[in-house]
């Protein structure tokens, strides 16, 4: 009986070495493959993704460069005063603000998008103004 236990265990250890030098073979196979997939494929991909993002991170830079400290930079065409056509309730009143922050007019502190109406009721005459120019 002792022989028999004594085969077997040469047996297992010789099955263990089999399985050991199949796994490291296995290991070996797909570190090939997949250092050939990064040298090949992977380079590829690389390639492509740089042919597409290249363009825009030179627009990006670009467009960094660009001084964005005038209105007209943002996408307003009237900034300034009221006009009759454009916030007329607003024209001689000391409130009125009239600048652009990030593609913004604010027109003034009480009405940041201006009064809707002809008559705001929070109007009161611009000192610096001819009081001629009150239209109300």
């Amino acid at each position: 009986m002792d022989e028999w236990s004594k085969s077997f265990l040469e047996s297992l250890e010789s099955l263990v070495d089999v399985v050991d030098e199949v796994v490291v073979e296995v290991a070996d196979i797909i570190e090939d493959f997949a250092e050939e997939w990064q040298n090949t494929i992977g380079a590829e991909i690389d390639k492509c993704l740089e042919d597409i993002f290249e363009p825009i991170i030179e627009i990006y830079l670009e467009y960094d460069e660009i001084d964005m400290t005038t209105d007209s930079d943002m996408g307003f065409t009237y900034p300034g005063d009221p006009t009759p056509e454009r916030h007329p309730a607003c024209m001689g009143c000391r409130h009125y603000h009239g600048q652009v922050y990030g593609g913004n007019l604010l027109v003034c502190g009480m009405h940041p998008y201006g009064w809707d109406g002809d008559n705001c009721p929070d109007w009161e005459s611009n000192p610096s103004i001819d009081d001629d120019f009150n239209p109300f």
